[in-house]
């Protein structure tokens, strides 16, 4: 317990003498553990713009306007049929007016065009939805050899170009995320290093004579591991006071953007709480560790 305490005490007072170093050393910590925390966030909002994107695939079969329901009904049910579709859903004509009225409510122009014509001009239609995306093309496909006199017209938009796009960015940013974090690992190891090499310099004699008394490698490299791990745990509460406010003010912006979704990264990082700061933890230990190990091999050798 004696050793334990005066470990503790000397690990402080070399963190608390140094105060600027440690001030330099957590701040560079902190800006690592943002970057990381900011790359994981554009991931996982990209995650859901793809998966909104594909929500949105859906293939549309137009029928023609004078096909009585029951027809309808029937072609619904052998798409559905399909492994392939998730969901078939059916569009009467008077749905398909009453939409098309309630989008250009504001549009004075439209709706009187419409009331001109004196008629519903829109015709039912079937909307297909893939179980999977990747399948889309052949849901298409089978939408394509379909043999039915009902069918007026097919609507097989391609959405992937969107998804294409997306995802090119998102490997375009992770890729960027990458360097950076790699710089930020780069530069945290230096400045921890460089910050235990001159707290060994200013205390080269108390080592010396810790040396000539009979002093342990263990008594002498364990208050600087002392300070990496106050560092890294210093580092990690801070982050969390920091990005949590940051996920706040984001929040109803996305929130905004993906209307009608559930995008909710503020919940994310609250039900992952223990997962991703705890890892975040470990590997800045492992960096402040492996950087006072070599500071304190090379210049604690007396």
């Amino acid at each position: 317990m004696l050793s334990l305490y005066r470990i503790i005490k000397f690990s402080l007072q070399d963190i608390f003498r140094n105060i600027w170093l440690t001030i330099v050393t957590i701040t560079i910590l902190l800006l690592a553990l943002f970057s990381i925390n900011m790359l994981a966030t554009v991931r996982l909002i990209s995650d859901n713009a793809v998966a909104a994107v594909k929500e949105k695939i859906d293939i549309s079969v137009y029928i023609k306007p004078d096909t009585i329901e029951s027809e309808i009904i029937a072609l619904k049910n052998k798409i559905a049929a399909s492994p392939k579709v998730r969901e078939v859903i059916y569009t009467s004509k008077q749905s398909a007016i009453d939409s098309f009225r309630a989008k250009y409510e504001n549009d004075a122009t439209v709706l009187a065009a419409l009331k001109e014509l004196g008629r519903n001009p829109l015709s039912p239609s079937l909307t297909v939805l893939p179980k999977n995306f990747d399948e889309s093309n052949l849901v298409i496909n089978d939408l394509k050899m379909l043999d039915s006199n009902i069918i007026e017209s097919r609507d097989f938009s391609d959405n992937s170009a969107i998804l294409e796009k997306i995802n090119s960015i998102t490997k375009r940013v992770n890729e960027v995320g990458l360097i950076i974090i790699l710089v930020f690992v780069l530069t945290s190891l230096l400045v921890v290093y460089n910050a235990i090499r001159v707290a060994i310099y200013t205390h080269r004699q108390e080592i010396e004579i810790m040396r000539l008394v009979g002093a342990s490698d263990f008594f002498i490299y364990m208050p600087y591991m002392f300070s990496a791990l106050v560092y890294s745990l210093l580092s990690v509460i801070i982050i969390i006071f920091v990005f949590y406010p940051f996920l706040t003010l984001l929040q109803p912006y996305l929130e905004t953007f993906f209307m009608g979704y559930n995008v909710n990264i503020l919940s994310y990082f609250v039900d992952n709480f223990f997962l991703i700061f705890g890892a975040e933890f470990l590997v800045v230990l492992f960096i402040n560790v492996v950087a006072s190990l070599f500071a304190v091999r090379k210049y604690s050798r007396v």
